[in-house]
Protein backbone atom coordinates (compact mmCIF):
# COMPACT_ATOMS: atom_id res chain seq x y z
CA UNK A 1 0.00 0.00 0.00
CA UNK A 2 1.26 3.49 -0.83
CA UNK A 3 0.51 6.71 1.00
CA UNK A 4 0.26 10.39 0.12
CA UNK A 5 2.67 12.65 2.00
CA UNK A 6 2.97 16.44 2.24
CA UNK A 7 6.41 17.96 2.86
CA UNK A 8 5.95 21.59 3.96
CA UNK A 9 9.08 22.80 2.14
CA UNK A 10 10.29 22.73 -1.47
CA UNK A 11 12.70 19.83 -0.87
CA UNK A 12 13.36 16.88 1.41
CA UNK A 13 16.77 15.39 2.14
CA UNK A 14 17.90 12.55 -0.13
CA UNK A 15 17.57 9.89 2.56
CA UNK A 16 13.96 10.83 3.22
CA UNK A 17 13.10 11.04 -0.46
CA UNK A 18 14.59 7.62 -1.04
CA UNK A 19 12.69 6.00 1.84
CA UNK A 20 9.37 7.41 0.67
CA UNK A 21 10.04 6.48 -2.95
CA UNK A 22 10.92 2.90 -2.00
CA UNK A 23 7.60 2.69 -0.13
CA UNK A 24 5.76 3.87 -3.24
CA UNK A 25 4.56 7.11 -1.65
CA UNK A 26 3.20 10.08 -3.56
CA UNK A 27 5.00 13.12 -2.15
CA UNK A 28 3.88 16.74 -2.56
CA UNK A 29 6.03 19.77 -1.80
CA UNK A 30 5.38 23.48 -1.29
CA UNK A 31 6.10 25.29 -4.55
CA UNK A 32 4.23 28.60 -4.51
CA UNK A 33 4.05 31.05 -1.63
CA UNK A 34 5.55 28.49 0.78
CA UNK A 35 3.41 29.79 3.63
CA UNK A 36 0.53 28.68 5.84
CA UNK A 37 -2.04 29.58 3.18
CA UNK A 38 -0.44 27.24 0.65
CA UNK A 39 -0.34 24.43 3.22
CA UNK A 40 -4.02 24.94 4.02
CA UNK A 41 -5.01 25.00 0.34
CA UNK A 42 -3.12 21.78 -0.43
CA UNK A 43 -4.55 19.98 2.58
CA UNK A 44 -8.07 20.96 1.55
CA UNK A 45 -7.50 19.57 -1.97
CA UNK A 46 -5.45 16.39 -1.47
CA UNK A 47 -6.17 13.45 0.89
CA UNK A 48 -2.83 13.31 2.67
CA UNK A 49 -2.01 10.47 5.02
CA UNK A 50 0.92 12.25 6.64
CA UNK A 51 2.64 15.62 6.87
CA UNK A 52 6.35 16.15 7.35
CA UNK A 53 6.43 19.64 8.82
CA UNK A 54 9.42 21.93 8.39
CA UNK A 55 9.09 25.56 9.58
CA UNK A 56 5.90 26.79 7.85
CA UNK A 57 2.88 27.10 10.16
CA UNK A 58 0.61 24.06 10.27
CA UNK A 59 -2.55 25.47 11.82
CA UNK A 60 -5.93 24.13 12.94
CA UNK A 61 -7.61 25.13 9.69
CA UNK A 62 -5.12 23.08 7.65
CA UNK A 63 -5.39 20.05 9.94
CA UNK A 64 -9.19 20.21 9.96
CA UNK A 65 -9.27 20.54 6.17
CA UNK A 66 -7.66 17.10 5.72
CA UNK A 67 -9.84 14.38 7.33
CA UNK A 68 -7.56 11.61 5.98
CA UNK A 69 -4.54 12.89 7.92
CA UNK A 70 -3.17 10.23 10.26
CA UNK A 71 0.19 11.50 11.48
CA UNK A 72 2.37 14.63 11.58
CA UNK A 73 6.12 14.38 11.90
CA UNK A 74 8.23 17.44 12.63
CA UNK A 75 11.39 17.78 10.56
CA UNK A 76 13.33 18.55 13.77
CA UNK A 77 12.17 18.85 17.37
CA UNK A 78 10.58 22.28 17.90
CA UNK A 79 6.82 22.15 17.33
CA UNK A 80 5.86 25.78 17.92
CA UNK A 81 4.81 26.06 14.26
CA UNK A 82 2.35 23.14 14.64
CA UNK A 83 -1.04 23.44 16.31
CA UNK A 84 -0.49 20.45 18.57
CA UNK A 85 -3.75 21.07 20.42
CA UNK A 86 -5.67 20.82 17.15
CA UNK A 87 -3.83 17.67 16.13
CA UNK A 88 -4.60 16.14 19.51
CA UNK A 89 -8.29 16.98 19.20
CA UNK A 90 -8.36 15.02 15.93
CA UNK A 91 -6.41 12.11 17.46
CA UNK A 92 -3.35 12.76 15.30
CA UNK A 93 0.07 12.11 16.87
CA UNK A 94 2.76 14.75 16.41
CA UNK A 95 6.16 13.06 16.23
CA UNK A 96 9.64 14.61 16.33
CA UNK A 97 13.14 13.57 15.25
CA UNK A 98 15.27 14.09 18.36
CA UNK A 99 19.05 14.01 18.12
CA UNK A 100 19.23 13.86 14.32
CA UNK A 101 20.66 17.37 13.86
CA UNK A 102 22.38 17.58 17.24
CA UNK A 103 25.95 17.73 15.94
CA UNK A 104 25.25 20.50 13.44
CA UNK A 105 23.38 22.60 16.00
CA UNK A 106 26.12 22.04 18.59
CA UNK A 107 28.78 23.16 16.11
CA UNK A 108 26.86 26.33 15.27
CA UNK A 109 26.43 26.98 18.99
CA UNK A 110 30.19 26.84 19.39
CA UNK A 111 30.63 29.09 16.35
CA UNK A 112 28.26 31.72 17.72
CA UNK A 113 29.98 31.51 21.09
CA UNK A 114 33.42 32.12 19.59
CA UNK A 115 32.07 34.83 17.32
CA UNK A 116 30.44 36.66 20.23
CA UNK A 117 33.50 36.32 22.45
CA UNK A 118 35.97 37.58 19.82
CA UNK A 119 33.61 39.97 18.00
CA UNK A 120 34.41 38.35 14.67
CA UNK A 121 31.36 39.66 12.79
CA UNK A 122 31.96 43.20 14.06
CA UNK A 123 35.62 43.05 13.03
CA UNK A 124 34.62 41.85 9.57
CA UNK A 125 32.15 44.73 9.25
CA UNK A 126 34.85 47.20 10.25
CA UNK A 127 37.10 45.90 7.49
CA UNK A 128 34.25 45.91 4.95
CA UNK A 129 33.70 49.60 5.75
CA UNK A 130 37.34 50.46 5.17
CA UNK A 131 38.60 50.51 8.75
CA UNK A 132 41.37 48.49 10.40
CA UNK A 133 40.23 48.56 14.02
CA UNK A 134 42.59 46.56 16.21
CA UNK A 135 41.07 46.24 19.65
CA UNK A 136 41.55 44.02 22.65
CA UNK A 137 37.87 44.22 23.50
CA UNK A 138 37.06 40.52 23.48
CA UNK A 139 36.80 37.52 25.80
CA UNK A 140 38.95 34.42 26.22
CA UNK A 141 36.66 31.46 26.88
CA UNK A 142 39.15 29.15 28.56
CA UNK A 143 38.63 29.27 32.31
CA UNK A 144 35.12 30.71 31.99
CA UNK A 145 31.93 28.96 33.10
CA UNK A 146 29.47 27.80 30.46
CA UNK A 147 25.90 27.50 31.71
CA UNK A 148 23.64 25.20 29.70
CA UNK A 149 19.86 25.31 30.00
CA UNK A 150 18.96 21.83 28.81
CA UNK A 151 21.28 18.82 28.73
CA UNK A 152 19.90 16.71 25.93
CA UNK A 153 21.82 15.56 22.85
CA UNK A 154 22.81 19.08 21.80
CA UNK A 155 23.67 20.32 25.27
CA UNK A 156 25.90 17.32 25.93
CA UNK A 157 27.81 17.84 22.68
CA UNK A 158 28.28 21.54 23.40
CA UNK A 159 29.50 20.62 26.89
CA UNK A 160 32.14 18.26 25.53
CA UNK A 161 33.46 20.86 23.07
CA UNK A 162 33.49 23.57 25.72
CA UNK A 163 35.40 21.39 28.16
CA UNK A 164 37.96 20.67 25.43
CA UNK A 165 38.55 24.45 25.30
CA UNK A 166 39.12 24.59 29.04
CA UNK A 167 35.70 25.86 30.11
CA UNK A 168 33.87 24.78 33.26
CA UNK A 169 30.40 23.41 32.51
CA UNK A 170 27.31 23.83 34.67
CA UNK A 171 23.76 23.00 33.64
CA UNK A 172 20.12 23.17 34.65
CA UNK A 173 17.65 20.62 33.31
CA UNK A 174 14.70 19.61 35.50
CA UNK A 175 13.57 17.09 32.87
CA UNK A 176 16.91 15.28 32.67
CA UNK A 177 16.40 11.53 32.11
CA UNK A 178 19.95 10.57 31.12
CA UNK A 179 22.21 10.09 34.13
CA UNK A 180 25.24 9.92 31.82
CA UNK A 181 24.75 13.62 31.11
CA UNK A 182 25.97 14.37 34.62
CA UNK A 183 29.46 13.41 33.48
CA UNK A 184 29.51 16.37 31.10
CA UNK A 185 29.08 18.99 33.80
CA UNK A 186 27.78 19.92 37.24
CA UNK A 187 24.00 19.98 37.61
CA UNK A 188 22.49 22.94 39.47
CA UNK A 189 19.13 22.93 41.21
CA UNK A 190 17.65 26.11 39.74
CA UNK A 191 17.87 28.43 36.77
CA UNK A 192 18.73 31.35 39.03
CA UNK A 193 21.69 29.45 40.49
CA UNK A 194 22.93 28.63 37.00
CA UNK A 195 22.63 32.22 35.78
CA UNK A 196 24.65 33.58 38.68
CA UNK A 197 27.63 31.43 37.63
CA UNK A 198 27.43 31.64 33.83
CA UNK A 199 29.94 33.79 31.97
CA UNK A 200 28.40 32.22 28.86
CA UNK A 201 24.77 31.06 28.84
CA UNK A 202 23.52 28.76 26.08
CA UNK A 203 19.88 27.69 25.66
CA UNK A 204 19.00 24.14 24.60
CA UNK A 205 15.43 23.55 25.74
CA UNK A 206 11.91 23.48 24.25
CA UNK A 207 9.34 26.27 24.52
CA UNK A 208 6.57 25.59 27.03
CA UNK A 209 4.74 27.42 29.79
CA UNK A 210 7.73 27.15 32.10
CA UNK A 211 10.38 28.26 29.60
CA UNK A 212 8.66 30.93 27.49
CA UNK A 213 10.63 34.18 27.98
CA UNK A 214 12.71 32.51 30.68
CA UNK A 215 15.38 35.09 29.90
CA UNK A 216 13.80 38.43 30.82
CA UNK A 217 14.74 41.59 32.66
CA UNK A 218 14.92 39.86 36.03
CA UNK A 219 16.83 36.76 34.98
CA UNK A 220 19.27 38.53 32.65
CA UNK A 221 20.28 40.72 35.59
CA UNK A 222 21.45 37.59 37.45
CA UNK A 223 24.20 36.91 34.90
CA UNK A 224 27.70 38.16 35.69
CA UNK A 225 28.46 41.55 34.14
CA UNK A 226 29.77 41.20 30.59
CA UNK A 227 28.31 37.71 30.02
CA UNK A 228 27.45 36.18 26.65
CA UNK A 229 24.03 34.77 25.70
CA UNK A 230 23.70 32.13 22.97
CA UNK A 231 20.38 30.75 21.70
CA UNK A 232 20.15 27.99 19.08
CA UNK A 233 16.80 26.67 20.38
CA UNK A 234 13.73 28.90 20.01
CA UNK A 235 13.34 32.66 19.98
CA UNK A 236 10.36 32.53 22.33
CA UNK A 237 12.69 31.60 25.19
CA UNK A 238 13.88 35.22 25.37
CA UNK A 239 12.18 38.53 26.13
CA UNK A 240 13.70 40.33 23.17
CA UNK A 241 13.12 43.84 24.53
CA UNK A 242 14.99 42.90 27.71
CA UNK A 243 17.84 41.33 25.74
CA UNK A 244 18.13 44.41 23.52
CA UNK A 245 18.41 46.64 26.57
CA UNK A 246 21.00 44.40 28.24
CA UNK A 247 23.14 44.48 25.10
CA UNK A 248 22.68 48.20 24.57
CA UNK A 249 23.59 49.06 28.16
CA UNK A 250 26.69 46.87 28.23
CA UNK A 251 25.26 44.60 30.92
CA UNK A 252 25.92 41.81 28.42
CA UNK A 253 29.10 41.78 26.34
CA UNK A 254 27.47 40.15 23.32
CA UNK A 255 24.94 37.60 22.12
CA UNK A 256 24.61 35.09 19.30
CA UNK A 257 21.18 33.93 18.12
CA UNK A 258 20.15 31.39 15.52
CA UNK A 259 16.47 32.00 16.17
CA UNK A 260 14.16 34.88 17.03
CA UNK A 261 10.53 35.07 18.07
CA UNK A 262 9.33 36.28 14.66
CA UNK A 263 11.05 34.84 11.61
CA UNK A 264 12.17 36.33 9.30
CA UNK A 265 13.40 39.12 11.59
CA UNK A 266 11.25 42.24 10.93
CA UNK A 267 13.05 45.07 9.18
CA UNK A 268 12.44 47.51 12.03
CA UNK A 269 13.41 45.14 14.84
CA UNK A 270 15.71 46.70 17.50
CA UNK A 271 18.12 43.78 17.10
CA UNK A 272 19.19 45.16 13.72
CA UNK A 273 20.82 48.19 15.33
CA UNK A 274 22.98 46.24 17.79
CA UNK A 275 26.64 45.81 16.92
CA UNK A 276 27.27 43.27 19.69
CA UNK A 277 24.63 40.85 18.41
CA UNK A 278 25.10 38.22 15.71
CA UNK A 279 22.03 36.55 14.20
CA UNK A 280 21.91 33.61 11.81
CA UNK A 281 18.62 32.72 10.04
CA UNK A 282 17.70 29.54 11.96
CA UNK A 283 20.20 27.35 10.14
CA UNK A 284 21.62 25.38 13.08
CA UNK A 285 20.46 22.08 11.64
CA UNK A 286 20.77 23.05 7.99
CA UNK A 287 23.91 21.21 6.96
CA UNK A 288 23.60 18.54 4.24
CA UNK A 289 24.55 15.89 6.78
CA UNK A 290 21.95 16.97 9.33
CA UNK A 291 19.19 17.52 6.77
CA UNK A 292 19.71 14.03 5.40
CA UNK A 293 19.57 12.47 8.88
CA UNK A 294 16.44 14.41 9.85
CA UNK A 295 14.68 13.64 6.57
CA UNK A 296 15.46 9.93 6.83
CA UNK A 297 14.23 9.76 10.42
CA UNK A 298 11.05 11.75 9.66
CA UNK A 299 10.22 9.58 6.65
CA UNK A 300 10.75 6.39 8.66
CA UNK A 301 8.60 7.75 11.51
CA UNK A 302 5.71 8.40 9.12
CA UNK A 303 6.04 5.07 7.34
CA UNK A 304 6.30 3.06 10.55
CA UNK A 305 3.20 4.70 11.98
CA UNK A 306 1.22 4.23 8.76
CA UNK A 307 2.24 0.55 8.75
CA UNK A 308 0.86 0.18 12.26
CA UNK A 309 4.25 -0.31 13.92
CA UNK A 310 4.67 0.92 17.51
CA UNK A 311 5.78 4.50 18.09
CA UNK A 312 8.54 5.40 20.54
CA UNK A 313 6.55 7.56 23.00
CA UNK A 314 9.63 9.71 23.65
CA UNK A 315 9.34 11.05 20.10
CA UNK A 316 5.64 11.98 20.45
CA UNK A 317 4.69 15.36 21.93
CA UNK A 318 1.01 14.43 22.45
CA UNK A 319 1.35 10.90 23.76
CA UNK A 320 -2.26 10.76 24.96
CA UNK A 321 -3.37 10.02 21.38
CA UNK A 322 -1.19 6.93 21.06
CA UNK A 323 -3.07 3.67 21.36
CA UNK A 324 -1.93 1.31 24.05
CA UNK A 325 -0.35 -1.84 22.61
CA UNK A 326 -2.77 -4.78 22.63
Amino acid sequence: MSWTILMTAPVLGAGGERALAEAGCEVHYLRGSQDAAEVEALMAQIPFDAVISRTVTLNRAAIAACPTLKVICKHGVGVTNIDVEAATSFGIPVLTTPGTNAQSVAELTLGLMLNAARRISWQQQEIAEGRWTRTGSSMELSGKTLGLVGMGEIGQRVARMARAMGMRVRFYDPALRDPQAIAAGEQLASLDALLAQSHVLSLHCPVNAATRQMLNGRTLALLPAGALVINTSRGELIDEAALSEALRSGQLFAAGLDTVATEPLPGDHPFRALKNLTITPHIGGSTPEALDKVASFAARQCLDFLKGLPVNPLTCVNRAVLKEPS
